[in-house]
């Protein structure tokens, strides 16, 4: 087995699908077998496949069966690094990138985190037949799937008021609303102005900036050179406004 990047992943996935992006999700009992037409499995399949896959193209990895970021860690022996996140969706993005409140404290837990890699897989599953395509495939950063939205600095899911996940945006799209932000450090500061305007949150957006600026020199050795929201809020201005 040898050690592999997300990237490394990532191509050698890339390569993998031209080769036949279709498949079947097959289930049998009792020799009896049928083929699952059930959408809603789709995500869990594709992991598990992933997983059996990098074993059988000799990349070394560890599977986190619990339900905790990440999917996957990539070096075996230093699982602060290289975390290899999977979301699966059909039609629009509609996963959960992660839980708000989990993620603010994570980051400063683990700042490692802030450099996941998100394995994003597109697909259809043909109602008649159960086949599942896999249409297309990104490797992305957590801020080159993420954008504002009309209420919050960040999208979220927000259900009367209350803030649950952070969600994606429709980073493929040339008529997405709102612009995704350019790199890490806008991506913390529109959560960062999420936090302080959020009336839940109100108390640890006080701090948070600056614990999260700490957490990260402690353990890159890098400064995060965090700006204020309002200092960039108009790059990132609703798209028809302009």
């Amino acid at each position: 087995m040898k050690k592999a990047t997300s990237e490394q992943v990532f191509e050698k996935l890339q390569a993998q699908l031209k080769k036949n992006r279709n498949g079947a999700i097959k289930f049998e009992l009792s020799d009896f077998e049928i083929i699952v037409k059930q959408n809603n499995v789709v995500g869990n399949i594709l992991e598990e496949w992933l997983d059996k896959w990098m074993t059988e193209m000799g990349f070394s990895h560890d599977y986190n069966h619990a339900q905790s970021a990440p999917d996957f860690w990539l070096d075996i022996d230093n699982h602060d690094t290289e975390w290899l996140e999977i979301k699966a969706f059909t039609g629009s993005p509609n996963f959960d990138i992660a839980n708000m409140m989990s993620y603010i404290t994570e980051v400063i837990e683990k700042p490692w985190k802030l450099h996941s890699k998100y394995l994003c897989l597109k697909y259809k599953m043909d109602e008649d037949t159960g086949i599942v395509t896999v249409s297309d495939v990104w490797l992305k950063s957590v801020w080159e799937i993420s954008c504002p939205s009309a209420k919050w600095a960040v999208k979220v899911q927000d259900k009367k008021g209350v803030i649950y996940n952070l969600r994606p945006a429709t980073w493929y799209s040339t008529s997405t609303s709102y612009p995704i932000f350019k790199c890490l450090e806008h991506f913390l500061s529109a959560l960062d102005y999420v936090l302080k305007t959020y009336s839940p949150t109100a108390k640890i957006g006080m701090t948070w900036r600056k614990d999260v600026v700490k957490a990260y020199q402690k353990h890159f050795g890098q400064t995060l050179d965090i700006p204020l929201w309002q200092d960039i809020a108009e790059q990132y201005a609703e798209k028809n406004e302009k």
